[in-house]
């Protein structure tokens, strides 16, 4: 074996060799997972919960460019648009909204491709986002896992979580901060393995001996780690929350260098790490993130009547001064928003403490109607259609334990993995415990939950473990975890009515109704 195959080995570990198999079994859960996503997608014909904001909005930007008020002469605009009238808009006044253009750019693409009359042009996107998130999530635990049937095992629980299914058939933007989270999630897992490639070559072409000085050799490009910044300024493009998913991984990129030069023997390993690898990071994450940001805003740079685009005309003397003036408009806007989202403390039944997200105690209901006999297929006295995202218990409780093992493994172990895993919670969850006492809700879990799925794939891959001397131990294992599986499949399959507002009896509905925080 020659040193950089040595280096390669402790630099990069274990690395499967199915390489089809590794396409092809994350890649077919995913395609079962987006069928079920795209069957009736159209269901229910009405703007659900927050798609009252992001829909009509994504049709606005396809129109105008940027957000427009809807006509004050429309008493109900909703039901105007629903009615395939999508022309409820005023031509000349902006409309105040608190999140950036990015996820209503996404919405309404689907709006565009396929028309804003129907479920279908609403909710296109974040399908479409939600199903390639099931093969993405797959291909990245079997980069980090080493196994291709680990692959599956994230991919299969992804698919048949309530809430991933939920939030991918709702046109709203919360599937897409995770989408767009989880590719610069999986960018950076890419990069680091190119990047330790390349060290272990340049490290190996030294001779036994040797060891490489001045803080080791330059990496390189990496184009998976500009890849990673341009998801994260669509992340945070989307919704500002993206810009704690920034931080966290920016730091963690850096860490994973750090932790390769010192394990390939760099002599000032930390040196290298922070001044040859550190700055580029921070141009190839921050710097490009902050830049695709700004871009995203074009439609509004671009416009005569984006809200607050011509505000200092009217405020003249204020703001920021030595700004020019579409900058100052544009930093006002920013701060108007800051303050709405920061104290927004509106009371909502609702809403939820992020103390109870991974417990599920309170799902959100998007739509409830109660079709009596004789309407829309009802069959009995009274029936209920219902879209409520409520988790897969068997993914979120066991997910509970799960984090608490990666606790252990990433501080105790040191397990980079377990690291990697925290890193996403960190970023996706941990911020929102600053804002408790803000108006928000359980499916905001959704942004981070594809991390709580590689915990809880983590888990199953230290319990079952490589094939071990005692095969018929491995084997109870192996099928156990197939039973956990088949479990989380009949529970998705139990709830799957009450998610997609099917026309049940309503005694129906309320068996799927387990707690009574669920109603």
């Amino acid at each position: 074996m020659t040193r950089t195959d040595e280096l390669r080995h402790r630099l990069l570990g274990f690395r499967p060799t199915d390489a089809l198999w590794g396409w092809l079994g994350p890649g077919l859960i995913a395609l079962v997972g987006g069928v079920l996503r795209f069957w009736s997608l159209d269901r229910p014909q009405a703007l659900v919960f927050d798609e009252t904001y992001y829909v009509k909005q994504g049709w606005s930007m396809i129109r105008y460019g940027v957000e427009m008020r809807t006509l004050s002469s429309l008493k109900k605009p909703d039901e105007a648009f629903v009615g395939g009238n999508p022309d409820v808009f005023s031509s000349t006044d902006g409309d105040f909204v608190v999140h950036p253009p990015v996820g209503k750019w996404v919405i309404g693409f689907g709006e565009w491709l396929l028309g804003p009359d129907s479920g279908w042009g609403w909710r296109f996107s974040v399908a479409l986002l939600g199903t390639l998130s099931i093969l993405i999530v797959g291909r990245i635990a079997r980069r980090m896992f080493g196994s291709t049937a680990l692959g599956c095992v994230a991919s299969f629980l992804l698919a048949f979580e309530g809430s991933h299914f939920v939030m991918s058939r709702t046109g709203i933007l919360d599937i897409i901060v995770m989408f767009f989270a989880l590719c610069a999630f999986a960018a950076l897992l890419v990069d680091r393995d190119r990047s330790r490639e390349v060290l272990a070559r340049k490290v190996g072409e030294l001779g036994r001996g040797e060891w490489p000085g001045g803080g080791g050799p330059w990496l390189g490009w990496r184009p998976w780690r500009w890849v990673a910044g341009i998801s994260l300024g669509l992340c945070m493009g989307t919704k500002w929350s993206g810009i704690f998913f920034l931080a966290a991984f920016g730091l963690m990129t850096v860490w994973w260098d750090l932790g390769a030069r010192r394990a390939a023997g760099v002599r000032h390993w930390a040196r290298g790490g922070l001044l040859k690898d550190g700055p580029f990071a921070a141009v190839q994450t921050v710097v490009t993130g902050a830049v695709v940001y700004t871009v995203s805003w074009t439609g509004w740079f671009l416009s005569d009547n984006g809200y607050h685009r011509h505000w200092d005309t009217f405020n003249p003397g204020q703001g920021v001064q030595w700004l020019p003036p579409v900058l100052r408009n544009w930093v006002k806007y920013h701060q108007d928003a800051y303050q709405f989202n920061t104290t927004l403390s509106t009371p909502h039944p609702y809403q939820s403490n992020p103390w109870s997200w991974l417990v599920q105690t309170r799902p959100t209901s998007f739509y409830y109607e109660s079709p009596a006999r004789g309407v829309d297929g009802c069959s009995v006295a009274q029936c209920s259609q219902a879209v409520n995202p409520i988790g897969t218990i068997s993914v979120w409780w066991v997910g509970i334990l799960a984090l608490l093992v990666v606790l252990w493994w990433w501080l105790v172990r040191r397990d980079w993995r377990a690291g990697a895993i925290a890193a996403g919670m960190v970023g996706g969850y941990l911020p929102w415990f600053a804002y408790q006492s803000r108006t928000i809700y359980t499916f905001y879990a959704v942004a981070f939950e594809p991390w709580v799925v590689l915990a809880v794939t983590f888990l199953i891959g230290l319990w079952v473990g490589r094939r071990a001397p005692d095969p018929v131990r491995w084997r109870i294992r192996v099928l156990v975890v197939g039973g956990y599986l088949l479990l989380t499949l009949a529970l998705f399959a139990f709830f799957h009515p009450v998610y997609t507002a099917e026309t049940i009896p309503y005694d129906q509905w309320h068996w799927r109704m387990w707690f009574p925080s669920w109603i």
